[in-house]
């Protein structure tokens, strides 16, 4: 057994390395997988639908914020991984009465990068998690940068957007945008139409996920918004882990 500490400073005791391993958010499960671990990933949720081949091998136990505590005691697993912002508080308490549970936060990039290390330290895999970590933050220091006003719609009905303290916000400043959305109240502020034109706004993304933005969209809001660039974005390059490298790539291209 090792006793290890997650990144909500909560202990964890778990068999090194572990060999029955439930990952619970879609990000991470890739990073895992990327990491050699396709053996050893016993269970995921519904929305972990990545590297598509490989996923279909491990059992789903439910979703993000909804799991299924039958099928997962059913896996005995002897590793739970969650995220704090992903998964429910209730879950994690829930579930940690029975298996070890790491929790990871990931509000950064420099948190991103964290997890990536941290889950090879967990797994035992700390080879392949520094060459791939290597490999992300080599791939983001070459980011094009951009200026302006932007925001990052998440959500209609009601219009949510990204705000501070996310790994979205993190990256689109990165890239060299200003989000005014990060002086509004929580992490995913609701917005009216107002708020968006009080703001000024040169650019607004709309996410292909986890709402499903398309043209009809941006013709909804260019009425009401017609000095502001409106375009769709792929929502999947701005998940963190292994997904990063391939964002860096979608970058490039779209911001260039």
């Amino acid at each position: 057994m090792r006793e290890i500490i997650d990144h909500l400073g909560r202990k964890v005791q778990i068999p090194f390395p572990p060999k029955r391993i439930i990952s619970i958010c879609p990000a991470i499960t890739e990073t895992l997988y990327h990491l050699g671990l396709e053996e050893e990933i016993v269970g995921r949720t519904k929305y972990c639908i990545y590297p598509k081949q490989q996923v279909e091998h491990a059992t789903i136990v439910g979703g993000t914020k909804q799991v299924e505590f039958d099928v997962i005691q059913s896996l005995q697993p002897d590793l739970i991984i969650a995220e704090k912002e992903e998964n429910t508080p209730e879950i994690i308490e829930m579930l940690e009465t029975h298996f070890p549970v790491f929790v990871f936060q990931i509000e950064s990039i420099h948190e991103a990068y964290r997890m990536i290390k941290d889950a090879g330290m967990l797994t035992g895999r700390e080879e392949e998690s520094t060459k791939l970590l290597g490999e992300v933050s080599e791939s983001f220091q070459q980011l094009p940068k951009k200026r302006g006003r932007a925001a990052y719609m998440m959500w209609r009905k009601p219009y949510m957007v990204v705000g501070a303290t996310t790994y979205i916000n993190d990256v689109l400043q990165t890239l060299g945008f200003e989000n005014p959305f990060t002086t509004y109240e929580g992490r995913y502020p609701a917005v009216d139409i107002t708020a968006l034109q009080q703001e000024q706004l040169d650019y607004l993304f709309l996410s292909t996920e986890p709402f499903p933005f398309a043209q009809k969209h941006i013709d909804e809001l260019a009425v009401h918004l017609p000095n502001t660039t409106i375009q769709i974005i792929n929502g999947e390059m701005f998940w963190y882990g292994s997904k990063m490298k391939e964002a860096a790539h979608y970058f490039q291209k779209i911001f260039t």
